[in-house]
């Protein structure tokens, strides 16, 4: 009761409040020493799906190297930048913490190759969506509950897995530009796809840029993919380093990255904290609906740190996303899967029970996705095992 009573006085008005959550779309009783948020993200941690990212793709194949990122140590800095964003603008960290924790989880093996070559696959069938899977996956496709399917997380953490990065529905887009899994489960359990999602998701989602945009420029120095002097004249990043190298002469040089790296998320933190509580007062919300009502994110960088923001991502995609010795590994990476969904759903029988019972007796589009959730749920060492499996004559 004391715990109970000190959250409440720790969470802002305009925070999602976990006594007024919307509830799950199948009732439970309330469990008596965590709040439904807490319980969302215990749940999301000892789902299946959360364990596979431990060998999903970030950047680099998982047999690559030990020490880069891959999809579930990347979730984890982003939900741990997530926490401490919400705790200072007194926002409920275990929602900001179980949004930030799911928000991968529908990421095929490969990373975006794979993504890119299972929705080519899937054209003629609805296409693939990582986000739509993510859904899938936390209210269909994790067995493990007696009396559903799914994790039954509540309503505010579904939507903000679904809407993390913005309404679904805007600039034009209708539900017929959605994708059918996001649609269908939103019409028994309207997620409001038109609206912003809550102040909490809008945090994980700018935790997911911060994280990905330094831990990306780590592993890439690290992969010798560009070098410090190629940084230097980044705005940010060049001047934390520069100022590193200053203050600690002769500094060997994983030393200065990491130096200069945590700078620079601290750096981040502190802008999007100063611009969040500027808009906070600007718009004075009384409560999380009101947040949803201002028709824009309330949660953002100054336009300087957008600016260094998207000047960061530029310099990424053109020296370590597009470099040569990725693209050799993505190539592959498309072909692997290409061929598993080929073969898969034109020979069923191929695939293991219980999937090969669901995939014979659903019709072709139906079986077609059946054969993508397989897919997609694989971590990047066992589709490569299930390739050679299928298609090496002599294994």
């Amino acid at each position: 009761m004391a715990d109970q009573l000190w959250r409440r006085e720790a969470l802002a008005p305009y925070a999602t409040l976990p006594w007024q959550s919307r509830g799950r779309l199948h009732d439970e009783p309330a469990a008596a020493s965590r709040s439904p948020f807490q319980r969302d993200r215990d749940r999301i941690i000892h789902s299946t799906a959360f364990r596979r990212l431990k060998h999903k793709t970030q950047v680099f194949v998982y047999h690559e190297g030990d020490h880069y990122r891959t999809r579930l140590t990347h979730s984890l800095e982003v939900a741990q930048i997530a926490r401490t964003i919400c705790r200072t603008l007194r926002l409920d960290e275990d929602l900001g913490e179980a949004v930030a924790l799911a928000h991968d989880l529908g990421h095929t093996p490969f990373g975006h190759a794979g993504e890119e070559a299972l929705h080519a696959a899937m054209k003629p069938f609805g296409g693939f969506d990582h986000n739509a899977q993510t859904l899938r996956i936390l209210t269909k496709l994790e067995e493990r509950y007696a009396e559903f399917n799914g994790l039954n997380l509540t309503w505010e953490t579904l939507e903000g897995a679904v809407k993390h990065n913005g309404p679904l529905l805007e600039d034009g887009r209708t539900l017929d530009d959605l994708p059918a899994a996001i649609v269908e489960y939103s019409r028994d359990h309207d997620l409001e796809l038109a609206g912003h999602a809550g102040p909490e998701a809008q945090v994980a989602a700018l935790s997911d840029d911060i994280a990905y945009n330094n831990h990306d420029i780590d592993d890439g120095l690290r992969a010798g993919l560009f070098g410090i002097a190629d940084l230097a004249a980044l705005p940010l990043v060049g001047e934390m380093f520069t100022l590193v190298a200053a203050k600690y002469p002769g500094i060997d040089q994983a030393r200065l990255i990491h130096e200069a790296v945590r700078r620079v998320i601290n750096a981040m933190i502190e802008d999007l904290l100063a611009e969040t509580q500027r808009r906070l007062i600007a718009a004075a919300p009384k409560s999380v609906a009101e947040i949803r009502a201002l028709g824009r994110p309330v949660v953002g960088f100054s336009e300087r740190m957008a600016e260094t923001d998207r000047t960061v991502k530029q310099f990424l995609y053109g020296r370590m996303y597009e470099h040569w010795h990725l693209n050799r590994s993505h190539s592959k990476a498309r072909r692997v899967v290409m061929d598993l969904f080929g073969l898969l759903f034109a020979e069923p029988n191929c695939l293991p029970p219980p999937w090969r019972e669901r995939a014979e007796a659903a019709e072709r589009a139906n079986r077609a996705r059946i054969v993508a959730d397989y897919i997609a749920g694989m971590t990047d060492r066992y589709a490569m095992d299930e390739h050679r499996r299928l298609f090496d004559l002599y294994n």
